[in-house]
């Protein structure tokens, strides 16, 4: 058997392991919900509750409300993130070694004592409310159970993640491009949208991607911070499925918020495959 054969066994029987394991607990429970989720109250099949999503004005809230708060929380944390990691790489100072030294503590933080903590902080009767008070301030306006409150709980969970992730990008980008660019007189704006934002975009549409898809669906904060209504698909499915004991329609929320997360997927697996169609 020639040696290329033998190691292209070999790489299958390594694969192998961790091919079964990802159907194990990914393929088949998506395939078990999509058959439940097509199951009607008369044990038939039928698309009666993807219907029931779309055209019940709740679901459709809480749809839409889940967009916003994914959407509007990518935006901001990349923001952030992208800013600090920027700032730590071509800054040095006190300032640079403190943010270094900080702002990775949020991720050794529990989610739920992390968001017990900003409620008895941005609460209508926590610190701040009663500080504001104090001084002789208004009533700060409803930041708990809101869509603020929930996202700010995400800018608290997935800023220190995806600030790691950019600044490992950014110190990858070399000086003397930089120092080049300077040379011929290009300012920094046009460093940034030339040079940097392109040697860092495919890290970028990685952080993206994981932001969305924990966002998106994200249970802890958006249950204890999260208003009645409308609310995150995770909570709704949970209140289907706990309280109201609807096992196909809450199968239906969870594999319709797969659909979401495997979109954004789609686009980073495409623009990966583009950047390497590209370099051969």
């Amino acid at each position: 058997m020639k040696k290329q054969v033998k190691m292209g066994i070999l790489g299958l029987l390594l694969v192998i392991p961790s091919f079964l394991l990802l159907v194990v607990t990914v393929v088949v429970p998506i395939i078990i919900s999509f058959k439940e989720s097509l199951t009607n109250k008369d044990g038939g099949y039928d698309l009666s509750n993807y219907k029931y999503l779309f055209t019940d004005k709740l679901m459709r809230s809480n749809i839409i409300f889940t967009l916003e708060v994914t959407i509007i929380s990518v935006i901001i944390v990349l923001v952030i993130s992208y800013s600090l990691a920027a700032y730590m790489r071509f800054n040095t100072g006190k300032i640079v070694t403190w943010i270094r030294n900080m702002y990775m503590i949020p991720i050794f933080i529990p989610s739920v004592i992390a968001t017990y903590g900003l409620i008895q902080l941005l609460g209508n009767h926590g610190w701040i409310s009663r500080w504001v008070l104090l001084l002789g301030g208004e009533a700060m306006p409803r930041i708990i159970f809101d869509m603020k409150g929930i996202i700010i709980a995400n800018l608290w969970f997935n800023i220190p993640f995806t600030t790691m992730l950019l600044g490992s990008a950014l110190s990858g980008v070399p000086n003397s491009i930089i120092e080049s660019a300077k040379d011929v007189g290009a300012g920094k704006l046009r460093i940034f949208i030339r040079f940097i934002l392109p040697l860092t975009y495919k890290t970028l549409l990685v952080a993206v991607t994981f932001v969305f898809m924990g966002v998106i669906g994200s249970f802890t904060a958006p249950f204890l911070i999260g208003p009645n209504a409308p609310q995150m698909l995770g909570v709704s499915m949970e209140q289907i499925f706990g309280v109201f004991q609807d096992k196909q329609l809450a199968a239906a929320v969870a594999f319709f918020t797969f659909l979401l997360c495997s979109v954004m997927g789609y686009f980073y697996i495409r623009s990966m495959i583009k950047e390497e169609s590209v370099r051969s």
